[in-house]
């Protein structure tokens, strides 16, 4: 009943064929490239991108980008060489359930939990800022009390979407994958035209300086609780703008970045996964990545960074219409809409796919990885995740539920950058088509990298991350160990091999 033995990467594959639970293959390279850049272009750009510019970074704006982008591209060289040698659903858990044992295998997983499921949740409530934004003043405007969380009874747009969503993945990944490629072009001709027409109203005396002097974090009465956790652990005064602020600014538009994975998630239904994965997550944050420099580009450049309201939930638009293009702002509220649907869908998928794989190895009741005999998908644990997903987006607000995905994601990318290395040293006869380049060197910059970004992430954040993993442990001691599929493997092979 070790809690470290390890599932074989060729156990794992095996259990793909187990028909009440085979995923159906219908995704090729450019379905994943256009899942990736689906899922990361979404509250990042939309939403942050105001929020970071007035409190953090100022016109760097575009570096705390840049930063965010290194530490996802790195992790996502790992995450590329084992989603294409374990092409099976589940990303980070399945890859660490060959790597690095059960327990953790099973706390990465319910890591997952937290990312996947929060995220969805914080796109519904971004989808539900912009609507709001866009009906203000109209007949069909979202009365007070059913308009949000906080002030008010419930935030019902935010509600409505998460199940209209997971009613689509209900249907069908490929289904799904073709309203995804619909609206991803609507977003990139949406974000097109930011850059295209943002330039004529960019005034460059608005990234003077690009870098703003480091200040001091007005009123930070709030302590540990609101402070980014190495400000309290190394005694460093609290402040923000500076090279300081622009690092934290990356801690914070890394939720921009946060889908790409999604990819790894969606490896068992590829029909060529060695080949077509690492594809959809590389290239998927190659485009992202250009875009989201250039829009916060213009947002700065547009709109001086220290007018810009922190509050606002819907910062491109405004800066456009204090710029006189109103349609602009409207424009963007539209594509800001449609694509945030996108968003939380996909981020449902890859948890719906993570919980199945955990339901398949027995660690989460098993009935819940039986797929729809016409549809082929994970619809009951799909059913489950889109009501929960429902709840916290009618009553939690968004910034809580950023920096939840944020810390979830990073520590994800920490398991699976130690990970490549670990299955390069116990299975270095696995046939690998993508081979991580300086494995060694990029896994360690990786986690180095995104374990700075996590410290950067404020105490309060911390404590509820840790209260959610110890809430997991607790679970996987009390239900998990005891019926693991492996477990139950283990001890029958023991049982026969004692027998005379």
């Amino acid at each position: 009943m070790s809690v470290f033995r390890t599932k074989s990467v060729e156990q794992s594959i095996a259990d793909t064929d187990d028909p009440d639970s085979r995923l159906r293959k219908d995704l090729r390279a450019v379905d994943l490239v256009v899942f990736g850049v689906g899922v990361i272009i979404g509250a990042g750009i939309f939403v942050l991108t105001g929020t970071v510019a007035a409190t953090n970074s100022g016109p760097a704006l575009a570096l705390s980008f840049l930063i965010a982008a290194l530490a996802c591209g790195l992790a996502g060289l790992c995450y590329a060489e084992f989603a294409s040698t374990v092409p099976v659903a589940g990303s980070a858990y399945t890859f660490s359930y060959a790597t690095m044992g059960e327990l953790v295998a099973w706390i990465i997983g319910w890591d997952l939990v937290l990312e996947f499921t929060i995220g969805s949740a914080a796109l519904s409530v971004s989808f539900s800022g912009y609507l709001q934004e866009l009906l203000a003043g109209t007949p069909l405007e979202v009365p007070a009390s059913l308009a949000s969380a906080e002030g008010g009874w419930v935030n019902l747009p935010a509600v409505i979407v998460a199940l209209l969503v997971m009613g689509l993945l209900v249907r069908g990944t490929k289904f799904s994958s073709r309203v995804n490629q619909v609206v991803v072009a609507i977003k990139l001709l949406v974000v097109a035209t930011v850059i295209v027409v943002g330039i004529a109203y960019v005034d460059p005396s608005n990234w003077v300086p690009f870098i703003p002097e480091s200040e001091p974090v007005p009123d930070s009465g709030g302590g540990f609780l609101e402070l980014p956790l190495i400000t309290s652990l190394l005694g460093i005064e609290p402040a923000v703008f500076g090279v300081a602020g622009v690092i934290s600014g990356a801690a914070i538009v890394f939720f921009a970045f946060i889908g790409f994975d999604i990819v790894a998630t969606t490896a068992e239904e590829a029909e060529n996964p060695q080949r077509d994965v690492p594809i959809g997550i590389l290239g998927s944050l190659a485009i992202v990545t250009v875009l989201y420099a250039a829009v916060s580009l213009i947002v700065t450049g547009i709109q001086p960074f220290d007018e810009i309201d922190p509050e606002d939930a819907a910062p491109l638009a405004t800066a456009f219409s204090a710029a006189g293009v109103g349609w602009m702002g409207d424009l963007i509220s539209v594509g800001a809409c449609i694509g945030l649907i996108v968003v939380a869908m996909i981020l449902m998928l890859g948890q719906s796919r993570v919980a199945f794989a955990m339901a398949r190895d027995g660690l989460l009741p098993r009935s819940l990885a039986r797929v729809h005999p016409t549809y082929g998908t994970p619809h009951r644990i799909t059913l489950i995740t889109g009501t929960v997903i429902a709840i916290i987006a009618g009553f939690v607000d968004l910034a809580t539920l950023a920096n939840l995905v944020n810390i979830g994601t990073l520590f994800a990318f920490v398991l699976v950058s130690i990970g490549v290395v670990v299955l390069r040293r116990t299975r270095p006869d696995l046939p690998r088509s993508f081979r991580t380049p300086l494995a060694p060197v990029v896994a360690v910059l990786a986690t180095l990298l995104c374990g700075y970004l996590m410290l950067n992430l404020t105490g309060e954040t911390w404590l509820r991350f840790l209260a959610w993993m110890a809430i997991g442990v607790v679970v996987y001691f009390v239900y998990g160990m005891r019926h693991s599929r492996l477990a139950q493997r283990s001890a029958a092979e023991s049982s026969e091999s004692t027998t005379p």
